[in-house]
C-alpha cells in the first residue's frame, strides 16, 4: 500500500512487524511508542511480577472480607449447608451489582479491570470501613480519588479526651478541617462559650461563631484579622473536597449566613494552618493573647488537635483563673461582664 507524503511524492508504508514489541508485549500500554522504551526486559519482567503479586493479595484479601460478612449482617437469609463462613461469591455479586463472573475472577486475581465505581459497590456489599476500601483500592491499582467522597467519620479514642483534660489549664480541642470542634476541655468551653452560636445541625464550628457572634460577645479581639487566616485555612482544605455534599453545603451556609464570609472567599486566599497570635476577649478574666498549635492525628485523617498556649505571664495568670470558671459565661448578656459592644 501506497500513500503520499507531505509534499507529494509517494511513500511506502512501513509494513507491521510481527515482532514489534507493542503487539508482542501485553503488559505494553504504550502503543507504537514503545520502539522509544528504555526499560530492559527484566524491568518489565519486574512489573509483572509486581502486578502479579498485587494481584494474589488482592484475591486474598477479597477472600477474607467475605469470610467476615454474614449473610445476616446484609439482609439475606442464612440459607441452609453453607460449606464456608461468610457470604458466597455470587451474594457478594448480587450486592455489588456485578456479574458472578466477573466478581470470581476479581477474586481469583486474574487480570481484569475494575473501575472506581465497582470497587466501591464491592466494598460495599462486603462492609469495608475507610481504610480497607483504600487498601483494596490499592491492591486493584485504580486511584482511590474516589474514595474521598466517602470518607468515615472520624472515630476518636476515649482516650483523647483524658489527653485534652490533661492539658488544662490551657483551652485544647479535637478540630477537622471544616472547623468543626469534635471534642474540647474545660478551659476551651469557657473560652469560646461552645453552647452558643452552633450551625443548624447543632454542631459547635469555631468559624461559624467567628463569624456569626456579635462584636460585643465575639470570642476574638482580633477577629478583623483571624477571620481572614481561617477562611484561607477553610479555602485550602476546600480544595480535596470540591463538589463533597457535606462541604459544598458548609460553604453554602456560611455564604447564606454572613456577607462577610462571602466577601473573604471570593478572595481565592489559601493558607495552612500555623501557629499564629490570636488575641480572644473573655466576658470574666478579659482579653487574653494565646498561640494556636496543631499537632496531627496519626489514623483519624484531615483532624487534629489544637491547643491554645499564653504569650506571656499575664495572659498565663488569665488561663490558669478561666480554668476555675464554670463553664458557660458566655451564655448570659454581656453587659453582666461588662464587657461592652
Amino acid at each position: 500500500m501506497t500513500v503520499l507524503d507531505d509534499i507529494g511524492h509517494t511513500a511506502r508504508t512501513p509494513a507491521r512487524r510481527k515482532n514489534h514489541p507493542a503487539l508482542k508485549d501485553p503488559d505494553n500500554h504504550t502503543g507504537l511508542k514503545a520502539d522509544m522504551d528504555l526499560t530492559t526486559p527484566a524491568d518489565r519482567k519486574d512489573r509483572r511480577d509486581h502486578r502479579d503479586r498485587r494481584r494474589t493479595e488482592l484475591a486474598r484479601f477479597l477472600k477474607a472480607c467475605r469470610a467476615r460478612v454474614t449473610p445476616e449482617d446484609v439482609g439475606l437469609p442464612p440459607g441452609l449447608r453453607r460449606r464456608t463462613p461468610g457470604l458466597r461469591r455470587e451474594e457478594v455479586a448480587q450486592l455489588a451489582g456485578v456479574g458472578v463472573t466477573w466478581y470470581t475472577w476479581l477474586e481469583q486475581g486474574r487480570p481484569i479491570n475494575a473501575s472506581e465505581q465497582v470497587l466501591l459497590a464491592v466494598a460495599r456489599a462486603l462492609r469495608l470501613d475507610g481504610t480497607e476500601r483504600e487498601h483494596l483500592f490499592r491492591l486493584a491499582g485504580v486511584s482511590s480519588a474516589a474514595l474521598a467522597a466517602q470518607p468515615d467519620p472520624p472515630v476518636l479514642d476515649p482516650s483523647t479526651q483524658v489527653i485534652l483534660d490533661a492539658l488544662a489549664p490551657l483551652p485544647a480541642a479535637v478540630s477537622n478541617t471544616r472547623f468543626d470542634v469534635l471534642l474540647y476541655n474545660r478551659p476551651y468551653e469557657s473560652l469560646f462559650g461552645t453552647n452558643r452560636m452552633r450551625t443548624d445541625s447543632g454542631q459547635f464550628n469555631s468559624i461559624w461563631c467567628t463569624l456569626l457572634a456579635p462584636p460585643c460577645c465575639n470570642p476574638f479581639l482580633n477577629r478583623d484579622e483571624a477571620l481572614p487566616r481561617m477562611v484561607a485555612v477553610l479555602r485550602s482544605a476546600y480544595g480535596k473536597h470540591v463538589g463533597e455534599p457535606a462541604w459544598e453545603e458548609h460553604v453554602q451556609k456560611l455564604s447564606a449566613r454572613s456577607e462577610l464570609f462571602r466577601e473573604l472567599w471570593e478572595r481565592q486566599e489559601v493558607a495552612p494552618p500555623v501557629t499564629w497570635l490570636r488575641v480572644f476577649r473573655h466576658p470574666k478574666v478579659g482579653a487574653l493573647r494565646l498561640n494556636a498549635s496543631y499537632l496531627t492525628m496519626p489514623g483519624v485523617p484531615e483532624t487534629y488537635v489544637v491547643v491554645y498556649v499564653p504569650e506571656g505571664p499575664e495572659d498565663r495568670a488569665r488561663i490558669e483563673e478561666l480554668a476555675t470558671l464554670p463553664p458557660g459565661g458566655w451564655l448570659n448578656p454581656c453587659h453582666e461582664y461588662g464587657a461592652g459592644a
